[in-house]
């Protein structure tokens, strides 16, 4: 089965995760995002000598009710464990270098299956222990 270079992932109406895979790469703009999600994701490939103009970005006022995090897969092999906003688990999915995922909601969990160095983004500012609820499954995939 030939693995998709984009994957959404939806339980139900929710949207869960969001995976690019590193062999996607097509010209142009790609935003794999809808405008309103509080992380935006795109992938941008130009040709030799297109130039970009200068600008900033504006300060501007928003409100975020849920975080979203984006995962850059450097080096190794992890499982992650996708579970809806009720806590049920419905899935996995294997990520390798080059591998980009949002996880845009519902939960998750990691299994490292090799020694992985992953960089995370996400929003701030963090609330340490009110950030997140811990939960036990005995059902991670």
């Amino acid at each position: 089965m030939k693995i998709p270079t984009i994957e959404n992932i939806v339980k139900g109406l929710e949207p869960i995760a969001l995976i690019i895979r590193a062999q996607f790469d097509e010209p142009g703009i790609h935003f794999f995002t809808p405008p309103s999600f509080s992380q935006q994701v795109a992938s941008m490939t130009h040709p030799k000598g297109k130039k970009i103009a200068p600008h900033v970005h504006n300060f501007l006022s928003r409100q975020v009710f849920y975080t979203q995090e984006v995962l850059i897969i450097r080096r190794g092999r992890l499982k992650v464990n996708l579970y809806s906003s009720e806590k049920e688990f419905f899935g996995d999915r294997i990520l390798e270098a080059g591998d980009v995922i949002l996880l845009c909601g519902g939960g998750h969990s990691f299994e490292m299956l090799e020694e992985t160095s992953i960089i995370e983004i996400k929003q701030g500012p963090y609330l340490g222990m009110e950030d997140k609820t811990r939960f036990e499954n005995d059902s991670l995939g």
